[in-house]
């Protein structure tokens, strides 16, 4: 619980700090429903199908120290504090996922890309989930695709 409250104070000053008004953010709550609770989430192997199909990009927001540490070669890197001086490099005609280790970053810049007019969700079940997944024959199929669409 205490996460989830953490993520909604910090989600709003990011908001806040970036000129998003509170108006925004009331009416985006306001309309918010079942169906938005829905289409802000995408888990694992749907996220793998839409990317290998080029359809999405896989937003990895954390920061820059940890993608070095450990990545997805696929994924472009934008730390969430950097967010918002480099939208510029997000397309507007694609999904944009955002991912982190488990969700509570990328729920935040979830938010933030959506009231900016970008058409995003959040890994659901994080980027430990993608590298779970991504092993063996799956890391091989994956990769080939990949390639093809390159």
């Amino acid at each position: 619980m205490k996460t989830i409250f953490l993520v909604a104070i910090l989600s709003c000053s990011i908001l806040f700090a970036e000129g998003l008004t509170s108006k925004s953010y009331d009416e985006y709550l306001k309309n918010f429903d079942l169906d938005e609770r829905s289409s802000m989430k995408i888990r694992t192997v749907d996220m793998l199908d839409l990317v290998e199909k080029g359809e999405a990009i896989l937003l990895d927001i954390r920061f820059s120290k940890e993608f070095e540490a450990w990545n997805m070669p696929f994924a472009k890197n934008i730390p969430l504090n950097e967010l918002p001086n480099r939208l510029g490099e997000l397309p507007k005609d694609k999904l944009i996922i955002t991912a982190c280790p488990h969700n509570d970053r990328s729920n935040m810049a979830r938010i933030y890309l959506t009231l900016k007019g970008y058409n995003a969700r959040y890994l659901s079940d994080g980027l430990l989930k993608v590298a779970d997944f991504l092993r063996g024959d799956n890391a091989v199929e994956f990769m080939e695709e990949m390639s093809k669409i390159k």
